[in-house]
């Protein structure tokens, strides 16, 4: 088959494909065409050639001669209309915030996959592109951290005498969050850590954090290891039990989301108030509502003395692996997904992505909006 890649926006750092990552399809049949420029920054268009690519200067030149269509972000409506039918789309395409995307789609007769909905599995994990970027952006958070507080990580024993570690709160210990205990405790913090699963708590003391246990009632996670969303009476109680906690500690970065809905709003304004002034939070959770009454994407603000930072896609800060990251992620994808050039309809891991197919929304989460 063909398989396109696409340049992203300016603003994108992140690539979907680099020369490192070609190698593994230069192992394939599969033939592979790019639009100019499609390196960034990182490689050029006679990187990419040199390796056996096709170099095409436009997008639609790039649709128009792919199977398969591969890029970061979701197109415009515009750009889905301009793609042939039988085409095969993967990308991020973030389906609860761009349900309009799906039935331009399916109006299009193009199949669409949604990487953000790669189910999470063992089998799927070389392929899981929400998880890799979010490991990046845990170790991000934790260096835009330091680089925002004014204070060392570590104990320092001095002549002038001793400095205390940084105490770090990390609230939700998933993928991001458990790579930012990781990365707090490498270089020397004092770690806290929270969140509704208990089941993670094992792993969050492996890594050297202190697991702080809230009795909220009943909770957990969901078949895709994504914690359960709180009823409003937990949370509020989460909440109060949370912010003496949170009045001890430097920094706080929370990374709370609930799959498919808004982050839950964690730390509220009343809790900011009685936190020391200068103590620096990082809402990793802002792209989707944000768990910090107050944070802005990419800004800081400043309540009752106390500092919010909420940062979009801090994996970006980072977009070199990122990209090889999200690259092999795709790579993975194509050659266990695709079977004698047919896209493998049957296979569980497409089926979990898989968000349009022969003119229809086909996932059973989007099927009942398309109907209704």
């Amino acid at each position: 088959m063909k398989i396109g890649f696409l340049t992203q926006a300016s603003h994108e750092p992140r690539c979907t494909l680099l020369p490192a990552t070609f190698k593994l399809w230069s192992k394939t049949d599969h033939s592979i065409l790019v639009q100019a420029g499609i390196g960034g920054n990182f490689a050029s268009d006679q990187d990419y050639q040199e390796l056996g690519a096709t170099i095409l200067k436009t997008a639609q030149e790039v649709v128009d001669q792919s199977d398969i269509i591969v890029r970061l972000h979701p197109p415009s409506a515009e750009e889905i209309a301009q793609c042939p039918p039988q085409k095969i789309h993967v990308s991020l395409l973030d389906p609860f915030k761009n349900k309009e995307a799906l039935t331009s789609f399916a109006k299009a007769n193009v199949t669409a996959i949604a990487l953000d909905m790669i189910p999470r599995s063992t089998l799927a994990q070389k392929m899981d592109v929400l998880s890799s970027q979010a490991s990046l952006a845990g170790y991000s958070a934790v260096i835009q951290a330091a680089h925002r507080y004014p204070k060392v990580f570590p104990m320092m024993m001095t002549p002038a005498g001793t400095l205390a570690p940084t105490r770090y709160f990390v609230i939700g210990a998933g993928v991001a969050g458990l790579q930012a205990i990781a990365t707090a405790k490498r270089l020397g913090a004092r770690v806290d850590a929270f969140d509704t699963r208990a089941v993670v708590k094992e792993q969050v003391e492996s890594l050297g954090a202190k697991f702080i246990e809230f009795d909220l009632g009943e909770t957990g996670q969901t078949n895709d290891g994504y914690a359960k969303q709180l009823s409003d009476d937990q949370l509020k109680k989460q909440q109060e039990l949370m912010g003496g906690h949170c009045e001890q500690v430097n920094v706080i970065l929370t990374t709370a989301q609930v799959f498919g809905r808004p982050a839950p709003r964690i730390i509220t304004d009343e809790m900011i108030q009685k936190m020391t002034p200068g103590t620096l939070i990082i809402d990793m959770a802002v792209d989707s509502g944000g768990n910090v009454e107050g944070s802005e994407p990419n800004k800081e603000v400043v309540r009752h003395g106390v500092r919010i930072f909420g940062h979009s896609h801090l994996s970006q800060d980072v977009a070199l692996d990122a990209s090889q990251m999200i690259a092999a992620n795709i790579y993975h994808w194509v050659t266990h997904c695709i079977v004698d050039d047919q896209l493998n309809v049957s296979d569980p891991i497409v089926e979990g992505c898989l968000m349009t197919h022969n003119g229809d929304i086909c996932h059973p989460q989007f099927t009942k909006d398309s109907k209704s």
